[in-house]
């Protein structure tokens, strides 16, 4: 089923990529996952728990009206399977909040406090929205070099590639 919005097409790419790299990183060993090799968040395994920090942040502000601080750069799971599962939870989540998305809502005025300034701002809500899957999108992008660096092949990492579009017929 073709999605209604650009947020439901962002939050589909979102859980195929997610999908995609984490078949691969099982099949890389815990501490190679977790080597520092040089990156912001340090490691592969530090990157994916950075993506999911993220997505925990801003859904929580956008879906629920709150926010638990968070140290960025933390872990908020050592074990990769329990941060995999925490993923795939986190990413069934936004696919469902995506398709409750109205106009209306999307202009609204959106006042948070950012986590990495302290500073308080206000933008449309759709301007956030587009933020958390760019977010997303940029550091899945550290992920997959990360990736390349330990010999691992993440695949085809675009849209038209999503199984949904096939061929593109």
């Amino acid at each position: 089923m073709p999605p209604r919005t650009t947020y439901e097409l962002m939050a589909q790419y979102n859980q195929w990529m997610n999908q995609k790299i984490y078949v691969v990183c099982a099949k890389i060993p815990d501490a190679e996952r977790k080597r520092d090799l040089g990156a912001f968040f340090k490691s592969l395994h530090g990157t994916l728990n950075h993506l999911l920090y993220g997505d925990k942040a801003w859904m929580e502000r956008l879906a629920q009206g709150t926010y638990t601080p968070q140290t960025i750069g933390a872990n908020l799971y050592e074990d990769f399977t329990e941060l995999r599962a925490e993923r795939e939870k986190m990413d069934a989540w936004i696919l469902s909040w995506a398709s409750t998305l109205d106009e209306t809502w999307l202009r609204q005025p959106f006042t948070y406090t950012s986590n990495v300034d302290k500073k308080t701002r206000t933008l449309p809500t759709w301007c956030l929205v587009m933020h958390m899957f760019n977010h997303q999108t940029h550091h899945r992008g550290q992920a997959t070099t990360l990736m390349k660096q330990l010999g691992h092949d993440p695949g085809d990492t675009d849209i038209p590639f999503m199984p949904q579009f096939g061929d593109g017929v």
